[in-house]
């Protein structure tokens, strides 16, 4: 399992504007297939862990007590 690296108000940026590129690609006439990489923030939104911010050591999550 990933580990939770994407805060909440990050988590729902992303939902957001990879619904907002999906529907696009669905609503737009002859839309480029390139409004599908919404895939990718709304899959990231959705587990809470983005690959990317692993790479580079990011983290939008507040850190637990411990």
């Amino acid at each position: 399992m990933l580990k939770k690296n994407v805060g909440n108000l990050d988590r729902i940026l992303r939902v957001v504007v990879g619904l907002a590129l999906i529907i696009a690609y669905f609503a737009i006439e002859n839309a480029s297939p390139f409004l599908l990489i919404g895939i990718i923030p709304l899959a990231t939104g959705l587990m809470s862990s983005c690959p990317a911010y692993t790479l580079l050591g990011i983290k939008t999550c507040p850190m637990k007590d411990s």
